[in-house]
């Protein structure tokens, strides 16, 4: 069978087909998008005589709304509480509640010690009983999260840092809760690296159940391909609390891990073409620069496939920098960020003609021979006439793509865009959604063929087949 034959095409076929079924599947094998890690938990709640009966009762119910968002099982996450004053009581152990259920129905039963405030004591009892495996902790493992959760009102009467530092070398990883007076040194001495994630404030009871988000978060493992949290241009494989990005078949990864290519030498001229109007505000133009900057790490800029210019607008055009001027990504995301807001009107007409008459000219960059792509962003109405110059940049060849957000109108966006025009145009009311258009928006340099495809896998096997006819009927006359 030859490489030419017409066997060996399907064969191929067939392999690049199922190759892309696989992917596909992997990437939707999570079931749900949000699940749990298996995790020992041990809340550890201080009940000294300055938390009041119903403070308490808040303190109660803010674990159960936690509890409530974890997956409750012996197999999943296990859940222990430990309550502490003067003494310490091991009121919950890991093994005792194998159901949310009854889990939650033996918080609500937990009565206050109130004395007084032992919290070290605390610690050094989850390190040598909470956490223990004749307790229900499970041996120690890269799979299994052991997570201590403190929750104190005071200052501790008792030391704290030493034998915090022995339940985190221990493997114990610990969230720190503070309430009204409570002692800040006191929860960064207990809580893990980093801080900002570990310790958390409130002013009063009354209002900690706030924290209850952050807390069955902090457990989630998403499916994050399923929640579109990913920057994969085609398929998405997800991983527990993480995914890799893939190509279709006949496409390749490229550096970045995230991009595909469908050539090995795609060169192609890239301008931004940006709205630098009062309306877009300082803090969106920030947002405006991060965006460009994300469809900058999707190119392969080098010296020999991508060049990308940068124009700003408003009632003037400013040329920023022009093509070819930065080879290398680093040094053009950094050109890009630091770009000076105009403000002012909003003249896209005139941007549009600078666009075509100079960006796109030899004298500023251009290589001639290479695909042109033109990407203009606009927040608003123009103040002038578009018309002839949107023609004008696509008579050129010029591959137009148009973003729009907030007030952008969007018949002027279709009028820009390239066709077919639903695929390079795109719209927005909110700034802070911009990342999703930098993941839609595709600057497709090269056609993007599969070297299997074929009408249709059917229709390529019946001429399979009637090729294999004709040849054995040509094989019988010639032997006949």
């Amino acid at each position: 069978m030859t490489p030419t034959s017409p066997l060996f095409l399907l064969l191929l076929c067939l392999i690049g087909a199922q190759a892309t079924v696989d992917l596909r599947t992997a990437a939707a094998m999570a079931a749900g998008l949000c699940k749990t890690r298996p995790t020992d938990i041990v809340f550890i709640i201080d009940s000294s005589r300055s938390v009041r009966p119903s403070e308490f009762e808040q303190v109660k119910v803010f674990l159960a709304k936690v509890i409530e968002g974890l997956d409750v099982g012996p197999n999943a996450t296990r859940v222990g509480v430990v309550n502490y004053a003067s003494r310490v009581k091991n009121e919950v152990s890991l093994k005792t509640h194998r159901t949310k259920a009854g889990l939650i129905k033996a918080v609500t039963k937990i009565e206050p010690l109130s004395t007084g405030t032992m919290t070290g004591l605390s610690i050094q009892f989850a390190i040598n009983v909470a956490f223990s495996e004749a307790e229900g902790a499970r041996v120690k493992s890269p799979d299994i999260s052991k997570v201590a959760i403190i929750v104190t009102d005071g200052r501790p009467q008792d030391s704290v840092k030493d034998v915090a530092q022995r339940a985190r070398n221990a493997g114990i990883e610990i969230f720190a809760i503070g309430v009204g007076r409570v002692d800040m040194s006191t929860l960064k001495q207990m809580a893990s690296d980093p801080l900002d994630d570990h310790v958390d404030y409130v002013e009063s009871y009354s209002v900690i159940e706030k924290l209850t988000k952050k807390f069955q978060e902090a457990f989630c493992v998403s499916d994050l391909c399923a929640t579109g949290d990913h920057d994969c241009e085609q398929v998405c494989i997800s991983s527990p609390g993480s995914f890799k990005c893939a190509c279709k078949d006949g496409f390749t990864l490229m550096d970045n891990g995230r991009s595909c290519s469908a050539c090995s030498n795609s060169a192609t001229d890239v301008v931004f073409l940006i709205d630098g109007s009062k309306s877009v505000r300082p803090e969106n133009f920030e947002l405006v620069k991060k965006w460009i900057n994300q469809i900058v790490d999707k190119l392969e800029v080098s010296d020999s496939k991508a060049h990308v210019g940068l124009v700003q607008y408003s009632s003037s055009v400013r040329q920023e920098f022009p093509l070819g001027r930065y080879n290398n990504k680093k040094d053009l995301k950094e050109a890009v960020k630091k770009m000076a807001y105009m403000e002012r009107g909003t003249m896209t007409g005139q941007a549009l003609r600078y666009l075509t008459d100079n960006s796109f000219s030899a004298g500023q960059g251009a290589r001639p021979g290479i695909t042109k792509v033109g990407i203009v962003f606009t927040d608003g109405r123009s103040q002038d006439y578009i018309g002839e110059a949107a023609k004008k940049a696509k008579q050129h060849g010029f591959k137009m793509y148009a973003v729009g957000v907030g007030n952008a109108v969007e018949d002027e966006l279709k009028e820009i865009a390239s066709e077919p025009t639903g695929e390079h145009y795109f719209y927005t009311a909110d700034f802070k959604a911009m990342t999703q258009i930098a993941k839609k928006l595709q600057i497709n340099i090269c056609p993007e063929e599969d070297p299997c495809e074929c009408d249709s896998l059917v229709k390529f096997q019946k001429k399979v087949e009637d090729a294999l006819q004709a040849l054995t009927k040509k094989y019988i006359l010639y032997n006949g």
